[in-house]
């Protein structure tokens, strides 16, 4: 048996596939495994919590595992040390999330590809390897226009009161806005940052308000001008999107993207089905 994963802070999509002839087994879901964020306990507490990967541990022969926070060899080492502590037998490859995105999208093509989801990030393919302007520091210093950077603008925006009082009146009733819970959560959860992601999910119910598209908007263009425009080429090469962010707002960053002469080639909501596809191909 062969598992696939696609890992983000918020949730981690796996699919089981027959070693011989590469059919899908099944599929399941645990919680994000972000080994930046979390202890080796969280993590593995995270994947023996499920029961589908317990009960077929020991007959998996190989996890290729893409994740968010498998950019550096810190946390890569952690959660592959954990992944092999649960599958003994298994042959463990841990690479980051972004590589998973180049995988689904560009088909062995020069692309850039830029992932917004909880987090987010960009890479320029050549068609061979992937390389980065800017290196990422994560939730607190950069994930512009991601689910975490709204879920802050957010809230930044409705306690110094400059959202609209019909917005701050829903808002409040969708979320426990106490302040010693949302502190709580920032300073003392094992993952702020899909706390804050959380909030994004509000922009969807007001996406036609005008303060609602004035503030995608503004996330949007701060993450073309820092991680899109820095690449050479910007302007002619491909350009995916990869993430729920981008998916259900579309149209929004289509319109941003076109202010700045950008062409968007494919937005797609997870990259999972198609990072199969990819091994299936592989011999």
């Amino acid at each position: 048996m062969i598992l696939i994963a696609d890992g983000g802070s918020t949730k981690a999509d796996w699919i089981a596939l027959n070693e011989k002839n590469k059919e899908e087994l099944f599929r399941t879901r645990t919680r994000g495994l972000n080994p930046a964020i979390l202890t080796e306990e969280q993590l593995e507490n995270r994947l023996v919590n499920n029961f589908d990967l317990t009960k077929n541990a020991g007959q998996v022969k190989a996890v290729y595992f893409y994740g968010a926070g498998c950019g550096t060899p810190g946390p890569t080492a952690k959660l592959k040390k954990v992944l092999q502590k649960i599958f003994p037998n298994a042959l463990i490859k841990v690479a980051e999330d972004m590589l998973a995105a180049v995988y689904a999208t560009s088909g062995g093509e020069e692309a850039i590809v830029c992932i917004l989801g909880t987090g987010s990030n960009s890479c320029y393919y050549d068609g061979q390897n992937m390389h980065q302007n800017v290196v990422s520091l994560g939730y607190i210093l950069m994930d512009e226009a991601s689910g975490n950077y709204f879920g802050k603008k957010l809230l930044q925006d409705y306690f110094y009161k400059q959202m609209p009082e019909d917005i701050a009146k829903d808002f409040s009733q969708k979320y426990n806005l106490d302040l010693d819970e949302i502190k709580r959560n920032l300073y003392q959860s094992d993952s702020p940052n899909a706390y804050l992601g959380q909030f994004a999910e509000f922009m969807f119910d007001h996406k036609d308000n005008a303060y609602m598209h004035q503030l995608i908007g503004n996330g949007f263009k701060e993450f073309i001008e820092k991680r899109v425009l820095p690449y050479p080429k910007a302007k002619e090469t491909p350009i995916y999107f990869i993430g729920s962010i981008a998916y259900f707002f579309r149209p929004v960053l289509e319109e941003v993207a076109n202010n700045f002469g950008i062409s968007i080639k494919e937005v797609i909501r997870r990259p999972i089905d198609r990072l199969v596809a990819y091994h299936q191909k592989k011999k």
